[in-house]
């Protein structure tokens, strides 16, 4: 291969996580790897997110004892996923390889020595009532990690959004810190060991950048030739072949050579506005939780070399609101929490309840979406009492007896009404409606059944509850005045859509042969989940598990792990 700056066996396209189980398995198979990332930190959106995985039949359910195996979990990805035109990235061979190599992939990465765990013991799949549904957690994820150990590639892990030593799901707990004891002994236990790794001089940091510190860790100790700020512009494609890529280096053209094959794992483009108008009008990148970098020119690029997208309309949706700091959150407010806690309901622009609110964010924010193509919808409301207030913590930063945080009330952002009539004229709604609505849920309630949406009545609707509000987690009743509203847009954590890959995460062109050298996974791709988002960890997962699955192929190690 002449012509070439320079020569790798693996090159890799993006830092995120399946950009880094790839790189180990090469290394572990002794080819020399390099990642090639465009923005000025490591670890893509992962390093943002919660980083879960979701891995079903994994080797920490098994050491539980957990009644999990490979058939159930494909049983409930056919339920879930199903096979439509609509939605060609996903297919039951798909499907079965992830199911397949999934729990390969992790095994893998603990012979690593990377410290993953079981995310929780409770942490239902989102549609958990369907056949092969978990009702307790397939879930992984990494050990709280200590960034000083990076050493000098501290400063370039992307920053996660918990960086506190704790885990994951210890952390979700402390929204119920004064409503139970063990509770209150793991927020203790978190706070102690924060003085302490002030005190020695540790950085602790949890989610998404605990897994992405840990793997950038391994990367670089296995040997990988890790570079930022260099952005990719170009596939070089002889013979129908893809040898390489055209980087950027010092502002100038850089022809990097691949023997084995490149792997495009550059995230989606949910910050490219000019994108999502054309792909899927009515969403807004100020509305996104993704990192400045994921502008989806690969996605341009790997259709010009033959690739076809598929599935550019879906989006993992995650529902926000825009909070008078909204401009400049690095996370955005949480909206499931807001609207998934018993006493909480959402409303269109008519005053009107219209889904589940306690499912799938995925879900959620289709449904939002859909309904504003018929009634106005976008934003929404969410509608709470006073009750609701003093019980639970209003988008992460009001308790409704203390003082509101500064222009909440000034910005309109928190509406409140003595009344639901008053609430009602604030928001721009009937009177009547609402009110109607209000009292058609607190029957609900009373009844113990969500005769319109079903809320509650899955185990992950009671898990996003309260779990210590009875008798449902998820169902509590609107009657204490002062009402409030708060605005709620359909936001996300990534695009969903891309390019079309096989069972060995090889990119397609239209007649459904792969373009030889080229590789992808992640966002990059359709989601081999289809349109829908069965589980916490349904991105991270196949993501990384791709990624495996590709330099296994690249190396010709298939069958080797």
């Amino acid at each position: 291969m002449a012509g070439f700056d320079e020569m790798f066996d693996w090159v890799v396209v993006g830092s995120g996580a399946g950009s880094m189980s790839s790189a180990l398995v090469m290394r572990q198979a002794g080819k020399s790897v390099v990642i090639l990332e465009k923005t000025k930190f490591v670890g893509g959106t992962t390093a943002k997110s919660g980083g879960v995985m979701w891995i079903p039949n994994n080797r920490f359910m098994k050491a539980a004892g957990e009644d999990e195996s490979a058939e159930k979990a494909l049983a409930y990805l056919d339920a879930v996923c199903g096979d439509s035109p609509e939605t060609p990235g996903t297919s039951r061979d798909r499907r079965l390889a992830y199911v397949a190599e999934a729990p390969k992939m992790i095994d893998f990465l603990v012979d690593q020595g990377i410290a993953l765990e079981r995310g929780s013991t409770y942490w239902p799949d989102y549609y958990d009532e369907l056949p092969g549904g978990c009702k307790t957690s397939r879930c992984v994820v990494a050990a709280p990690f200590n960034k000083r150990e990076l050493g000098g590639w501290e400063a370039k892990l992307r920053k996660g959004f918990l960086e506190v030593p704790a885990r994951l799901d210890d952390g979700m707990k402390l929204a119920f810190v004064k409503k139970s004891w063990e509770i209150q002994k793991i927020f203790a236990k978190i706070a102690f060991d924060v003085v302490m790794g002030k005190i020695t001089g540790k950085h602790w940091v949890t989610a998404g950048a605990a897994l992405q510190g840990r793997m950038l860790q391994a990367a670089l100790k296995a040997g990988v030739d890790v570079r930022i700020e260099t952005p990719v512009r170009e596939l070089i494609v002889e013979g129908g072949k893809v040898l390489g890529v055209v980087a950027e280096k010092d502002g100038k053209p850089w022809r990097v050579g691949a023997r084995l094959g490149v792997l495009v794992n550059a995230g989606g483009f949910a910050q490219n506005q000019a994108m999502r108008d054309k792909y899927m009008p009515g969403t807004r990148s100020e509305w996104s939780n993704t990192p400045e970098g994921d502008t989806g020119e690969l996605h341009v690029e790997l259709e010009r070399i033959g690739g076809v997208l598929a599935q550019m309309d879906q989006m993992v949706g995650y529902q926000t609101s825009r909070s008078p700091t909204f401009a400049t959150d690095y996370v955005k407010p949480a909206g499931q929490s807001l609207t998934g806690r018993p006493g909480a309901i959402l409303v269109d622009q008519t005053g009107v309840r219209y889904l589940n609110e306690g499912g799938s964010y995925e879900l959620f924010c289709e449904t939002m979406l859909k309904r504003n193509e018929t009634v106005p919808a976008v934003p929404s409301w969410a509608i709470f009492d006073q009750t609701y207030a003093e019980e639970y913590q209003v988008s992460g930063g009001w308790v409704g007896k203390h003082k509101k945080p500064p222009g909440w009330a000034e910005t309109g952002y928190l509406k409140q009404g003595e009344t639901i009539e008053e609430l009602a004229t604030k928001i721009a709604v009937d009177p009547a409606v609402l009110r109607a609505t209000i009292s058609r849920w607190n029957s609900f309630v009373d009844k113990g059944v969500d005769e319109d949406f079903g809320r509650g009545a899955r185990e992950y609707d009671k898990w996003l509850g309260d779990p210590f509000h009875r008798p449902n987690p998820s169902l509590g009743r609107i009657d204490h005045a002062p009402y409030y509203a708060v605005e709620m847009v359909p936001g996300d954590v990534s695009t969903y859509g891309g390019v079309l890959i096989d069972t060995k995460a090889r990119v397609l062109t239209a007649d459904g042969a792969p373009i030889e050298g080229l590789y992808a996974c992640g966002v990059t791709t359709a989601s081999i989940m289809g349109g829908v988002y069965p589980g916490a960890g349904a991105s991270v997962g196949p993501s990384m598990t791709f990624g495996y699955i590709a330099a296994k192929h690249a190396a010709g190690l298939d069958n080797a792990f």
